[in-house]
């Protein structure tokens, strides 16, 4: 017989912001384990083109304590805010 599963947290239903994944415990035991939405990553607000070499993270992931600096920006004006075709064409 399959084990049967339960949520661990009180929101209940399927929603695109609860998802799970069933994981097996060294104990054999069967648990959900919650998943965190994927990252669209920064996009440039003009032309809407990702900006490239900045990691695609949740936006809480960017704050300053869990990501150096070098890693949040890119070594350009409007670095990290702007794609580069933007920035080529701004006049």
């Amino acid at each position: 017989m399959v084990q049967r599963l339960t949520y661990r947290t009180r929101h209940s239903y399927a929603t695109k912001s609860n998802q799970h994944r069933v994981v097996k415990t060294p104990g054999g035991k069967l648990v959900y384990q919650t998943t965190k939405k994927r990252a669209s990553g920064p996009k440039c607000p003009v032309t809407g083109k990702r900006i490239q070499g900045i990691p695609h993270l949740r936006p809480a992931e960017y704050k300053r304590s869990r990501l150096p600096r070098n890693r949040r920006t890119v070594n350009r004006a409007y670095g990290g805010s702007f794609g580069p075709f933007w920035l080529k064409n701004r006049r």
